[in-house]
């Protein structure tokens, strides 16, 4: 299954692409990500069956257990993709989010989208490590 990020505003190079590349590099799923501008520009068409992830400040708080098992269930289900949007400074409109199957948070703050990818990142490695058994997770 294919776990794409999909975010506005370029990264460059800097710390936080460096933490977004070492995480990603760790993924043992194949992994993209597409950079689009702050504004305009185009999503990358959707196939049927993709499911659509937003952060989003109003999301759905998940622990990182959940995460996996929720990652674990569409992967089990067959599902090809898993897409990840991350938005510009406004984040998305009300129209945009009824889109998505998943509005996620990092908690109630707001982030910069360069953490909030390097986070996403992040949690992608830890739940893809929880379902492969690997000991990078401690609950408790």
């Amino acid at each position: 299954m294919l776990l794409h990020i999909v975010a506005r505003g370029r990264i460059g190079r800097g710390p936080e692409a460096d933490l977004v590349d070492r995480y990603i590099k760790r993924i043992g799923w194949p992994t993209r990500i597409t950079e689009l501008p702050d504004s305009g520009g185009r999503l990358p068409p959707r196939d049927p069956g993709t499911v659509l992830v937003m952060l989003d400040e109003k999301g759905e708080q998940l622990g990182s257990m959940a995460f996996a098992e929720k990652l674990g269930r569409w992967r089990d289900d067959g599902r090809r993709e898993v897409r990840f949007l991350i938005g510009a400074a406004d984040g998305f409109d009300e129209a945009q989010r009824r889109e998505a199957d998943l509005l996620f948070a990092f908690g109630k703050a707001t982030w910069p989208h360069l953490l909030a990818r390097a986070m996403l990142a992040e949690q992608l490695w830890r739940a893809t490590s929880i379902l492969a058994g690997h000991p990078y997770h401690r609950e408790g």
